[in-house]
């Protein structure tokens, strides 16, 4: 199938020919029961101004309510969240502008630490490839000065700090209600997770001549606490729930919050890390996501006794991740450590 092709777009029928290829075509990622959408969704709508209100009874029962659906559905969204209306906008230009310099350009680069990238280099089968690029960046390295972009993008830096100072304030609001309704203290979370250790991650998904039936990010759940995520109209986020892929439908005023897989063991299982995917379209889409990590030596434990887990590091969590993926093509996660 010939396409033009966008110059700020990957290569990707190019570099994974042998994946797109008619053959493999004739079996695209959703061609199974297991992987097809039964319908779409509106994730739980949480008004944050409930926390804040005063009315300590109303606090409360949003308190249990985010417990609840954390429980229940692994997701929720969230208005009244604190972030400025007008940042959101700003970033979204910015992230626009980066996204469509060339590809050339943003692959040689060395903008954010190197932090571009693009498809599945190990990918053998187009169910663990993802049509998407990404500026995967350490929130660590905002704060340094780097060559490549550095003039033409000062807007974006700038940006990015704003906004990874505001999701990282609302990640710890949201972390300490998510202990504190478990009778827990989140210590240990505000002293682990600092802006050394979080990401801030650019994503795009661009057109894609075979959705949609191909993914834009595949199956997995989030090697994090939690990831707060904003994104577009376009849609395309599905998650799983009650055995069956549903599809969440954008708000325009919200943004996401998912559990990740840390939380679910320190939860010892109350709250679920869930598997979510993102599917192509014929338009690009684009969002941006927050992760609260902890240090890579920081010791995951269960908030109370007995634990369903071991106790591991982050970076023992990390490494075993990464090795499950380059040896199987698929994340095994939280499986691998059961007590």
């Amino acid at each position: 199938m010939a396409t033009l092709q966008d110059p700020c777009d990957p290569p990707f029928l190019q570099r994974y020919s042998s994946l797109f290829s008619s053959a493999t075509r004739t079996q695209p990622c959703s061609r199974s029961n297991e992987n097809r959408v039964f319908e779409e969704c509106e994730l739980p709508l949480i008004d944050l101004w409930r926390l804040h209100c005063g009315d300590e009874e109303e606090r409360k029962a949003c308190v249990a309510e985010i417990g609840r659906v954390s429980s229940e559905w692994g997701f929720f969204q969230v208005v009244n969240h604190g972030i400025n209306a007008e940042l959101l906008r700003d970033i979204k230009i910015e992230q626009r502008r980066l996204f469509q310099s060339p590809f050339e350009k943003k692959v040689k680069s060395k903008v954010f630490n190197e932090s571009y990238r693009w498809g599945n280099p190990t990918a053998t089968s187009l169910d663990q490839f993802s049509w998407s690029e990404a500026f995967h960046v350490p929130l660590s390295k905002l704060a340094e000065h780097d060559h490549g972009f550095e003039e033409e993008f000062m807007s974006l830096r700038a940006v990015m700090q704003k906004l990874a100072g505001a999701m990282s304030e609302l990640a710890r609001i949201l972390a300490g209600v998510l202990a504190e309704n478990l009778g827990c203290l989140s210590t240990c979370l505000e002293e682990n997770c600092s802006e050394g250790t979080c990401f801030l991650r650019l994503n795009r998904y661009p057109p894609c001549p075979f959705y949609p039936d191909t993914f834009g990010f595949i199956p997995h759940t989030d090697s994090d606490f939690l990831t707060i995520l904003h994104q577009d109209q376009i849609g395309g986020l599905q998650l799983m729930k009650d055995s069956k892929w549903v599809s969440v439908k954008p708000h325009p005023e919200a943004l996401i919050v998912n559990i990740g897989d840390l939380f679910q063991a320190w939860s010892n299982d109350v709250y679920k890390s869930v598997e979510h995917k993102v599917m192509t379209n014929q338009v690009e889409r684009y969002s941006i996501a927050f992760f609260l990590c902890p240090a890579y030596e920081s010791i995951i434990g269960s908030c109370k006794e007995p634990s369903r887990y071991k106790k591991f590091t982050f970076r023992e969590y990390r490494g075993q991740v990464q090795e499950d993926v380059k040896r199987t093509g698929y994340k095994v996660g939280l499986k691998r450590f059961i007590a």
